[in-house]
């Protein structure tokens, strides 16, 4: 609820789109449920990397009258799992930095300071 009174609150829409939602939402399902979704908006946003994407669908829902359905937009802007590649990541052996560790350096007689040795 602290959206609906927040000073700085149109600074925080990253788009138009994002406050038409927040505006029809709370014209139509009240002050809760206005907070709620616009925050899980803004939070879709971000998460998923969609910004630009997301705004294009809310404006389309808003000027077809309708208002944004939260739950579908996250299932149209989940990543397809075919698309995420699967990493292996090898794990170095410790033992591997214990002997990185007893590596010495030269003794600093025979390092050569300003040209001299």
């Amino acid at each position: 609820m602290a959206l609906l009174n927040l000073v700085y609150r149109d600074q925080l829409f990253p788009r138009r789109a994002s406050a038409r939602a927040f505006e029809a939402l709370l014209a139509k399902e009240g002050e809760k449920h206005a907070c709620r979704a616009t925050v899980g908006l803004l939070a879709l946003a971000h998460d998923r990397a969609c910004e630009a994407e997301l705004a294009e669908a809310i404006e389309a829902e808003l000027d077809a009258g309708k208002l944004p359905d939260l739950d579908r937009l996250r299932e149209r802007f989940t990543p397809d799992r075919a698309a995420i590649p699967d990493v292996a990541v090898v794990l170095t052996p410790l033992s591997a930095y214990d002997e990185l560790a007893a590596v010495r350096s030269p003794s600093a007689a025979t390092l050569c300071v300003g040209g001299l040795t």
